[in-house]
C-alpha cells in the first residue's frame, strides 16, 4: 500500500483523517509546506508586534523554519475550499502536531500558557517567512503597525462606513482586508446586501476574518420606519427587518445594529415627522426583547435630513434607552439646518455608532447651500468637535461615510420653505447660520471630457476616504492602530 499523504483526501475533515496516519516528523514536514503555500494566497495584514513573537509560538517556528523549501499540503484543496477554510484547518493540526499525544493535548487545553491561540498562529506564521506572500498580494502596502501603547487606547477607534465607497460594489470579505490595509479599527457594514449569505456559517467564518485582521465590525441596515418612503421591504415587516439585522449584529460581534427612521420628505405630509417617530418607536418596543438577549443596541441614525438631535432623542427616550441608541451623522446635521458640533452637544451622550463627515456651507441669495466634503475640506471645526466626541462619547468608533462632490440648496429667506421646519429651535438655527457665514462656495465633482463615469467615481471615492481616514490620523490623532 503506497504511503499515505495529504493529497490522498479531499477536505478538512479528510486532511485531518491523513495527519493521524502519517508520523510526527511527517506531520510537521507536511503542516510547514501547508501553511507556505496557504499563506501565499491568503490576503491577511495582521503583522506581529515589534515586541517579537509569543513563547507558545516556539514549535510552529522550529519545524517552519526547517522547511522553508515550500511546500503545498493541502494543495488539493485550493479549487474549492476558502483560504479562511484551510487557514482553519492547518491551526488545527499545528495543535495536534505540538502534542505528542491526544491525551497530552486534552489535559493542557486550558493551560492559555502553552496552547497556541489562532491569531497567535497566524502571527508566527508571518514571523517564519511567509509574510512575503502578503506583499504579492497587495495588502501589505500601508506602513507597518506600530507598537500599542497606553495613549492609543484612550484614543478614538477610527474607521469607516461602506458606503463611503459604495461605487466598488464590494462585499463584506473584500471589505474588511480594504479596512486592514487601511489599518483602521472598525468597519461599518451598512446595508445587509453587503454579504454573500446571512447564513451562520458564513457569518462566523466572516467574524474570523475580521478578528484575524484586527477590525472591529459594526452592522448596519437601512431604513426600518413602515410608514417612512423609505422603508425597506425586501425583509419582510419592520420588525423582521430589525430582527435580522440585530440577528447578523451577535453573529459577527457588533455591539450594535445601525439603523434609520427616514429622510427629509418624512418631514412633510399629514402629522409631519411626529408621525414616522412614533410608528419608529413602536417598531422598537416591538423587537426590544430581541435587541436585549443579543446584546445589541439599537442605533437610529440621524438621516438624510429626517431629524434634528432634539428630535432623535426624543425617539430615544420614548423607545427605551436601555437598548436603543444614536448613530450619529455630522453631515446629516447640515441637512437639518444645525451646526454639527452642536448637534452632536444634544446627541453625544446617546452616542453608539457613526457616519462622520466634514461639509462645506456658505451663504447664497435665498439661504444657504450645503456640499458635504471629505474631512478637511469643509468649514466645520473638526478639532472641537473630535473633542467634544471624546468627551461625550468616547466608546464610539468615529467612522468615516465620505459622501461628497454635490450641493443642496436650504433656500431659509423663502416663505415656503418653512413648514417641515415650524419647530427648528431659534439657537439651533442661529449656530448654522453663523457656520454659513465662515464657509466658501466650492465647486461640484464632475467628469473630465472622455472620463470613464464609473471608474472615475470609483477613484474619486477611494481618494475621499484615504485622505480622509490620513487626515484622521495626522490632524485629528484618531486611531489606535
Amino acid at each position: 500500500m503506497p504511503p499515505l499523504t495529504f493529497s490522498r483526501w479531499e477536505g478538512v475533515g479528510c486532511q485531518e483523517q491523513a495527519h493521524h496516519a502519517l508520523k510526527p516528523e511527517s506531520r510537521k514536514k507536511a503542516l510547514g509546506f501547508a501553511l507556505d503555500d496557504l499563506l501565499k494566497e491568503t490576503r491577511q495584514s495582521d503583522r506581529p508586534q515589534k515586541k517579537g513573537p509569543l513563547a507558545t509560538d516556539n514549535h510552529l517556528r522550529r519545524w517552519s523554519h526547517k522547511n522553508s523549501a515550500g511546500i503545498g499540503a493541502l494543495a488539493s484543496n485550493r479549487g474549492f475550499l476558502s483560504p479562511t477554510v484551510r487557514l482553519n484547518s492547518v491551526f488545527r493540526l499545528t495543535n495536534r502536531t505540538h502534542y505528542q499525544s491526544e491525551n497530552e493535548m486534552q489535559a493542557d487545553a486550558h493551560d492559555t500558557s502553552r496552547t497556541p491561540t489562532r491569531r497567535n498562529f497566524l502571527k508566527s506564521a508571518l514571523i517564519t517567512g511567509s509574510a512575503a506572500a502578503l506583499d504579492a498580494s497587495g495588502l501589505s502596502a500601508a506602513a507597518p503597525r506600530r507598537n500599542t501603547t497606553a495613549s492609543d487606547s484612550k484614543r478614538l477607534k477610527l474607521g469607516f462606513d461602506n458606503f463611503a465607497i459604495r461605487a466598488f460594489g464590494w462585499k463584506a470579505d473584500k471589505l474588511i482586508e480594504y479596512a486592514a490595509k487601511l489599518e483602521v479599527d472598525t468597519l461599518l457594514l451598512s446595508d445587509l446586501q453587503v454579504y454573500e449569505s446571512h447564513q451562520a456559517l458564513y457569518l462566523r467564518e466572516l467574524k474570523a476574518k475580521a478578528n484575524d485582521l484586527g477590525i472591529e465590525i459594526n452592522v448596519g441596515t437601512g431604513g426600518i420606519c413602515p410608514t417612512s418612503k423609505r422603508a425597506i421591504k425586501d425583509y419582510g415587516s419592520s420588525e423582521d427587518h430589525l430582527r435580522l439585522t440585530i440577528r447578523i449584529a451577535k453573529a459577527l460581534g457588533s455591539p450594535v445594529a445601525r439603523c434609520y427612521l427616514g429622510g427629509r420628505d418624512d418631514r412633510m405630509g399629514p402629522g409631519g415627522i411626529e408621525r414616522h417617530i412614533k410608528s419608529t418607536v413602536e417598531v422598537c418596543r416591538n423587537v426590544r426583547a430581541d435587541a436585549l438577549e443579543a446584546g445589541v443596541k439599537i442605533a437610529i441614525e440621524n438621516h438624510a435630513g429626517d431629524m434634528q438631535a432634539w428630535e432623535l432623542v426624543r425617539l430615544i427616550e420614548e423607545a427605551g434607552p436601555d437598548y436603543v441608541g444614536a448613530t450619529i451623522d455630522s453631515g446629516n446635521a447640515t441637512w437639518t439646518l444645525e451646526d454639527p458640533v452642536r448637534n452632536l452637544e444634544v446627541l453625544g451622550p446617546y452616542t453608539v455608532c457613526s457616519g462622520i463627515r466634514d461639509s462645506m456651507v456658505w451663504e447664497y441669495g435665498e439661504g444657504a447651500m450645503v456640499q458635504w466634503t471629505g474631512m478637511g475640506d469643509g468649514c466645520v471645526d473638526l478639532k472641537t468637535y473630535m473633542k467634544k466626541f471624546a468627551e461625550l462619547c468616547p466608546n464610539a468608533p468615529v467612522q468615516l461615510e465620505t459622501i461628497s462632490g454635490f450641493s443642496r440648496p436650504f433656500p431659509y429667506l423663502t416663505r415656503d420653505f418653512w413648514a417641515p421646519y415650524a419647530k427648528v429651535r431659534a439657537e439651533d438655527f442661529a449656530a448654522f447660520v453663523a457656520l454659513a457665514k465662515r464657509g466658501r462656495e466650492i465647486p461640484p465633482f464632475s467628469l473630465r471630457p472622455g472620463e470613464d463615469p464609473k471608474k472615475a467615481t470609483q477613484q474619486y471615492q477611494k481618494n475621499d476616504l484615504e485622505r480622509s481616514v490620513k487626515y484622521c490620523k495626522t490632524s485629528l490623532g484618531l486611531g489606535r492602530r
